[in-house]
């Protein structure tokens, strides 16, 4: 292997490789060992309640996987919350951060209570919403519903997914619009005064000036959120535990049934896997697509 060396500035060079080293190790270990493990545990029949059939089976467990009707539901029900999550938060960024771009009173104050939301762990956020906001019976939602005589909605019930997204886009629609708000704040105040000279609203200099220079930011954004979103769990797991049946269960949620319902641990790997190739192929999807766009 090559040393690494640093630059002095003087044509000298001094060796990196001893500092650099223990940090690659220790990260190569936390990496590759799993995903190892997991290669090797989803070609072995791996059940914790039958340790006496452990053996090699091969791609027995691939074979069953892709036989499973679940897997198709459990993927798309994956790419369409990421995409559905990604539209709302995006959508909702960019217009709140053109907003609170605005000066009114108490700006500061409502800048704080924008972002909170992403501070509130999921699972937490999914209990409130699950009993304070969604709950049929007596939920504020049911409340409201009452109040101009209409029945209640079951929303985890009749729209599972839908409320799924509903609370991600919560969470991270704080997210979205930190990153946002600040890549508006860099843009340059005089051309906003030559539209407005010019006699532009704020819709027309939102969609002219402000959402182009937003390019760059939601490339972040998207990039970003889409890790995070491919492994969304426990709101699923506490609101409508990936059903009814299994409408609203990611790969995530899949993985989880297999191990902690069947105990399954080849068949658990072999979902993984699948989530592990799933994800590789999004996340060079989004270098092509977005990552370039930072280098304009």
């Amino acid at each position: 292997m090559a040393a690494v060396t640093m630059g002095d500035g003087k044509g000298g060079g001094v060796r990196t490789l001893h500092l650099v080293a223990p940090s690659v190790v220790v990260l190569l270990i936390f990496s590759l060992v799993p995903l190892a493990l997991t290669l090797w545990f989803s070609l072995h029949n791996y059940n914790f309640m039958h340790m006496e059939r452990y053996r090699f089976n091969g791609i027995t467990n691939y074979f069953y996987l892709f036989a499973n009707p679940n897997l198709w539901t459990a993927l798309r029900v994956t790419l369409q919350l990421v995409v559905e999550v990604l539209v709302v938060t995006l959508v909702l960024g960019s217009v709140l951060a053109s907003l609170f771009e605005t000066k009114f009173a108490g700006r500061g104050i409502a800048r704080v209570l924008m972002i909170s939301p992403f501070f509130v762990m999921p699972t937490v956020a999914a209990v409130v919403w699950k009993n304070l906001l969604m709950n049929p019976v007596n939920g504020i939602f049911a409340w409201l519903c009452k109040l101009v005589g209409a029945a209640p909605i079951d929303f985890l019930g009749d729209f599972p997914l839908t409320s799924v997204v509903a609370i991600v886009s919560w969470e991270w629609t704080p997210f979205a619009f930190l990153i946002l708000v600040t890549a508006i704040q860099s843009l340059d105040e005089s051309t906003l005064e030559a539209a407005r000279i010019d006699g532009a609203g704020p819709i027309s200099t939102f969609f002219s000036i402000q959402l182009p220079h937003l390019g760059r930011a939601i490339g972040v954004v998207t990039m970003i959120e889409t890790i995070f979103l491919l492994s969304i769990f426990a709101e699923i797991a506490i609101t409508t535990g990936g059903g009814p049946g299994v409408s609203s269960s990611n790969l995530t949620f899949l993985i989880s049934q297999r191990l902690l319902n069947a105990n399954d641990v080849g068949g658990a790997s072999a979902t993984g896997v699948v989530a592990i190739v799933l994800a590789n192929i999004v996340a060079a999807v989004l270098i092509r697509v977005v990552a370039k766009r930072l280098d304009v």
